[in-house]
């Protein structure tokens, strides 16, 4: 197994530990907003506070780790990514700087009033930040990115007209709301509201329609967008069909009010199967056809100390999210909104 291999397994991982943490945060976000404007605040509210209040301060360490990775790892990248996500990246730059605003305001300042202003740049950012990110799977697929005169250009024409950017850009916006909504069904569910569950159970619901729908249509459009990536992901199609029948299970459960917890784990099964089949079938390339993992991987001394450095900070990582779970969000006094000792 070459270190290009290593390299891309791990960074791969942390990025699907942000998919999973973000899509909550961004979503409870967008569904924070939306239910002030449809009335449906005092239901939700509490809900999503209760679950934002712990978590947000760690959600960005995961991309962080993979684009300090990604450069670290395979140079190139810098030199490839760096002109091609100068706009989406300082879009999401600014768009997460706004909304840590929010947070330090909602969280530290002096009034805990929800200003409309600050709700709406809120709810927004919840949307806006997935839709800028995902645009990098849809130029890693290659046809975007040109070379002229030893410069990186990036053709904006191919960019948006082409289906498969859009396929991709809409996915992550659904799929954020459907993550999101699954497991503040199951939260809401474990704390007792009904009122709440009930709202978030219909966010669910509807919002998985629209996620299976946009997975098939953005599969369609890679076959016209990189005919040699959409072979790949048929060779291992186990994987998505696995995945489709860990989306069925998990609606099932939600649309039952049955086994919720049970459900969100299959919906992390979901998109795992569909991250990681995704990524199976991209390689050898981390950008077609300029960045390959096993050509463009750093030197093996560097390589051997990163990939040290980053399985340690795994092991770190992963553990205190559970232990952060585990003290906050899943204490039976914090998940009942309760700051004493339950009575």
């Amino acid at each position: 197994m070459s270190y290009g291999l290593v390299a891309i397994a791990i960074l791969w991982t942390f990025l699907f530990g942000y998919l999973i943490v973000a899509s909550i945060d961004f979503g409870a976000g967008f569904f924070s907003f939306y239910s002030a404007l449809t009335g449906h605040e005092n239901k939700i509210h509490n809900i999503i506070q209760r679950y934002l209040s712990p978590v947000w301060e760690v959600t960005n360490v995961f991309l962080i780790f993979f684009v300090v990775g990604l450069v670290g790892f395979f140079p190139d990248a810098a030199f490839y990514y760096g002109t091609a996500l100068l706009v989406p990246g300082s879009l999401a730059t600014v768009l997460l700087a706004i909304r840590g605003a929010y947070y330090a305001y909602n969280t530290y300042g002096s009034s805990k009033e929800n200003n409309k202003i600050y709700m709406a740049l809120y709810g927004a950012t919840g949307l806006l930040i997935p839709a800028a990110l995902s645009t990098v799977l849809a130029i890693s697929e290659g046809g975007i990115i040109y070379l002229a005169d030893g410069k990186v250009q990036l053709d904006w024409n191919n960019f948006f007209t082409n289906p498969y950017t859009w396929s991709v850009i809409v996915l992550a916006l659904v799929s954020v709301l459907y993550i999101s909504a699954m497991f503040l069904s199951y939260y809401a569910n474990r704390a007792g509201d009904e009122v709440a569950f009930g709202v978030v159970r219909g966010y669910a619901l509807i919002w998985s329609g629209p996620t299976i729908l946009f997975s098939f249509f953005a599969f369609l459009t890679l076959n016209r967008q990189n005919p040699e990536h959409f072979e790949a992901m048929l060779d291992i199609s186990w994987m998505f069909i696995a995945s489709f029948l860990c989306f069925l299970f998990a609606v099932y459960g939600v649309w039952k009010r049955r086994w919720l917890g049970l459900s969100f784990i299959m919906v992390m099964l979901q998109f795992a199967f569909a991250w990681y089949g995704y990524g199976r079938s991209h390689l050898p390339y981390v950008l077609y056809n300029y960045i390959n993992i096993h050509e463009s991987v750093t030197n093996d001394t560097m390589a051997i100390t990163m990939i040290t450095a980053f399985v340690l900070g795994l092991c770190v990582l992963i553990p205190s999210l559970i232990l952060l779970m585990r003290l906050f969000l899943f204490d039976a006094n914090y998940i009942l909104g309760k700051s004493g000792k339950k009575g």
